[in-house]
């Protein structure tokens, strides 16, 4: 084997490695080589859509935790926001859904997935309504990620950012909300089952295992109001579930 063939084999290797190492095909991120048409900058039509359950459990990002809300109601913030496209095109959502540069989409840190909110940019009183599916932006000084799209609509586009201000949409809701508290999941369905005839008996509630990718998770509930499930699931935190969360649902999970 020649040196030159040698050398030829560690480039490709590095390469390759290389890619796999990155989940996105470059590092920076840029706009698309066309404009988006009047038919993409249409508003996104608002609509009654169920929450995603796993977008709306807490996560953590480059160290810090973040608390998705239950209910976007009434939501009204001002921030810069900035826009992403080229880069992230193609890939997945944070609540399963495959992103479009051209859609009239956004991300937030905390709002439920998905949501609708109005942006208006407060710089030239553009505005445009759009569809919360993604997480992020995950910078301290940035309050909302739009699609290239929408940030075309709204004319910042070219300066990368602007000042804006965002309000929450929403439809009254036909089915009631239904509150359950997830207490904890384990692949040991005997430890699980033991919890759960422990936990209906001390606390006189309803439990449901639900089995999801590969893992048995302990969930109590229906409960009756929000009030009582703040106050219990406060009482599982302080002791040996301080990982336990709220779940909103439709439909009886």
């Amino acid at each position: 084997m020649t040196k030159l063939y040698k050398a030829y084999l560690l480039t490709l290797f590095v390469v390759i490695i290389s890619g796999c190492s990155s989940r996105y095909q470059t590092r920076q991120d840029t706009a698309p080589v066309r404009i988006p048409t009047e038919h993409e900058m249409r508003d996104a039509k608002v609509k009654l859509e169920a929450k995603s359950v796993s977008a709306g459990r807490p996560y953590v990002v480059r160290g810090k935790q973040y608390h998705p809300m239950s209910d976007e109601k009434g939501y009204k913030a001002e921030g810069i926001a900035s826009w992403y496209g080229q880069k992230f095109h193609g890939y997945y959502t944070s609540n399963g859904e495959i992103f479009n540069m051209y859609d009239m989409t956004a991300a937030h840190k905390t709002l439920p997935l998905p949501s609708f909110v109005k942006v208006t940019n407060l710089e030239n009183g553009k505005s445009a309504i759009v569809r919360v599916n993604d997480r992020g932006p995950f910078h301290d000084d940035r309050i909302i990620d739009l699609s290239y799209a929408a940030a075309y609509k709204l004319g910042y586009h070219n300066q990368g950012t602007a000042k804006v201000q965002i309000e929450a949409i929403t439809l009254d809701r036909v089915a009631p909300r239904l509150t359950y508290i997830q207490v904890v999941a384990s692949s040991n369905k005997t430890n699980i089952e033991h919890l759960a005839g422990k936990l209906s008996s001390q606390f006189a509630i309803n439990t449901k295992i639900a089995e999801e990718d590969g893992l048995h998770k302990l969930r109590l509930g229906p409960l009756d109001n929000d009030e009582h499930a703040q106050s219990l699931l406060e009482n599982l935190q302080r002791g040996e579930f301080r990982h336990a969360f709220l779940l909103y649902s439709e439909q009886q999970l």
